[in-house]
């Protein structure tokens, strides 16, 4: 096992499918670990309004930043950076760096199993929960 996939075992509770809902928001994330080391994904498929967004996110940790980074690729030819951050319960998302207003940040329950949160912006949000489906670890269908 390499450096990097053991900087990601902190990111493990996410393992698994997700049904995520929010006001005006439905559908799933699934993290998982690909058949290679180094790396989690996550393949997303959720509608916000009437916006569907498809995609592949890479999840590495970043030995110059000290922080676990990603990139989504998007179905409409997006290409997004986050980071990620696990401390006790609480999920932080960062679009961008950790200096960024753009983050969701969320709260497991005590199992892990549901995360209640939202994401913010300057100037918008919205919020939303993940329930847990499956747990699993393997690459994403």
């Amino acid at each position: 096992m390499s450096a990097n996939t053991e900087h990601l075992r902190s990111l493990e509770p996410l393992l698994g499918t997700w049904k995520v809902e929010g006001p005006g928001t439905s559908g799933t994330v699934q993290y998982a670990w690909p058949d290679f080391d180094g790396w989690m994904l996550q393949h997303i498929r959720i509608v916000a309004g009437t916006q569907p967004t498809r995609g592949l996110e890479l999840i590495g940790y970043d030995a110059e930043t000290g922080t676990l980074r990603s990139r989504f690729f998007g179905s409409g030819g997006e290409l997004l950076e986050y980071t990620y951050v696990l401390e006790g319960r609480v999920l932080t998302i960062y679009h961008g760096g950790t200096d960024s207003p753009a983050k969701f940040v969320g709260t497991f329950n005590d199992d892990f199993t549901v995360n209640t949160g939202a994401w913010s912006w300057p100037g918008g949000g919205y919020e939303s929960t993940m329930t847990k489906q499956t747990e699993g670890s393997d690459v994403p269908e």
